[in-house]
């Protein structure tokens, strides 16, 4: 996560604001909550410039039930942003009849507004990186939005293959397969799809985090890694191959590791970076050790996205007692990967040719 001293650099440095775009979530739910909670810190306008896809009667309203105060500057578009305050623009001017709590079918028509206006900003490069507010995966379906979630729909809007890490300060987890049931689970495993998954890992780590000789362990499909076929053929016969290939290529890459043991012995520790077969596989055991604190960061796509860990938070929506805390980790930790993203890209850039070099 970002420490105190990244964000000095950032507030020192008045021209580094980095704009951050932000959707609300379900307008139900403690998406604006947390998000007017992490900018009542003025502190916070010092080193970036957020821009909320909304609307002033939307955030008023919350801002009422909230009993909170915070000046918002509202702007036509985003590319007429206004640094040093918190920027809103307005995607719809009706007024919008909320039920703060409840699941209904209004929180994910503007839900989805909001995330179709803050995609389009972020394609438009009106805004730096993108940070989404929890979503209800069910009222947001629609002709527009056709997908298991958040990660599903910016890959189809974002070049390059999306990998969802879930992350705090001592793990950081991805998942081979991401929305898909439990039945789909085994036949969905492929040697294909996990080397293309331990790509987008190991890039991440390198250009995104910093790392340049990342350290990622894999977890078994079966329990005990499928002991040598009476749980399971796959961790033998796909996993295991697969894993001695990509070791080949010089990547550090190192298991199948039985789930169970990995996470109790606190082995994830060991690592830079953790691939579970499964969702749960890998989420339940993040939860348990960092639920709250963690970040959602989508790797792989051209574009940076991050979230918090949590839901929607219906049962306490509009009772001010949202954490902000995942939230504001979420945004600091955007922040970190631009500076590295952008440092990494440059040296890329600045490098003397192979010849050069050899010379």
């Amino acid at each position: 996560m970002v420490k105190n001293t990244t964000l000095l650099r950032y507030t020192m440095d008045k021209n580094n604001k980095i704009v951050v775009g932000i959707s609300i979530g379900d307008v139900n739910g403690i998406g604006i909550e947390v998000i007017l909670k992490t900018f009542e810190d003025k502190r916070m306008l010092d080193f970036c410039t957020p821009v909320l896809f909304a609307s002033n009667k939307t955030i008023a309203y919350h801002k009422k039930v909230l009993k909170v105060n915070h000046s918002i500057h509202g702007i036509t578009s985003a590319d007429k942003i206004a640094h040093g305050k918190i920027n809103l623009v307005n995607v719809w001017q009706e007024e919008v009849k909320l039920a703060l709590g409840q699941n209904t079918e209004t929180g994910g028509t503007y839900a989805l507004k909001s995330l179709m206006a803050a995609v389009e900003a972020v394609k438009q490069e009106q805004v730096d990186l993108l940070l989404t507010a929890p979503i209800n995966k069910e009222n947001i379906q629609s002709s527009e939005f056709d997908f298991p979630g958040h990660t599903e729909y910016l890959e189809s809007n974002f070049e390059g293959k999306s990998l969802m890490i879930l992350m705090t300060d001592v793990l950081r987890i991805g998942l081979i397969t991401g929305h898909i049931p439990i039945s789909k689970v085994a036949e969905s495993i492929t040697p294909e799809l996990i080397r293309e998954k331990v790509a987008i890992m190991h890039t991440a780590l390198v250009q995104d985090f910093n790392i340049s000789k990342p350290k990622i362990a894999i977890l078994s499909l079966n329990p005990h890694c499928g002991d040598k076929g009476v749980i399971g053929k796959e961790d033998d016969e796909i996993i295991k191959p697969t894993i001695s290939s990509i070791q080949e290529t010089g990547k550090l890459v190192f298991g199948p590791y039985a789930a169970d043991g990995f996470f109790g012995s606190k082995t994830y520790e060991q690592f830079d970076g953790v691939l579970a077969m499964y969702h749960d596989q890998g989420l339940a055991p993040f939860k348990a050790i960092s639920f709250g604190k963690g970040v959602n960061f989508t790797a792989g796509l051209h574009k940076i996205r991050t979230s918090p860990d949590h839901g929607t938070g219906f049962d306490i929506a509009g009772k001010n007692k949202a954490n902000p805390e995942s939230f504001k980790e979420a945004l600091f930790t955007a922040l970190e990967i631009h500076k590295n993203r952008t440092e990494y890209q440059n040296l890329k850039k600045n490098a003397l040719p192979s010849k050069l070099q050899k010379k």
